[in-house]
């Protein structure tokens, strides 16, 4: 898919501990993404962050290695977009999404001689 313009951008803050069915939720949730004809699905591990428990998670302190930030973009149309966000009512039990309208500029390969 060819996606150009204006466009909805969604971020999906999870913890690398985040399961759904003994499976990692953000392989879920880009499946459930590629299924529903999504433009686009990016996960993006993060090497440190904290959230609502205000404890920080990072690399570097072996004792807190673990339950690291996953951040999953997901780029569409504002309709696509709104159309999948039930999807994601029934897989994140602690996690945040926020939306901001995004330009989308797309650069294809040229045939250059």
């Amino acid at each position: 898919m060819h996606l150009s313009g204006k466009a909805l951008r969604t971020l999906i803050f999870l913890g690398e501990d985040d399961t759904w069915h003994h499976q990692p939720l953000y392989r879920e949730i880009v499946k459930r993404a590629h299924e529903a004809g999504l433009a686009g699905a990016t996960v993006l591990h993060g090497c440190e962050g904290f959230g609502t428990t205000a404890l920080i998670h990072t690399e570097e302190i072996l004792s807190l290695a673990e339950d690291l930030p996953i951040l999953v973009i997901i780029v569409d149309t504002e309709e696509k977009v709104r159309a999948f966000l039930p999807q994601l009512e029934g897989l994140i039990a602690d996690g945040t999404v926020l939306l901001d309208e995004v330009e989308v500029i797309r650069y294809e390969p040229s045939h250059r001689v």
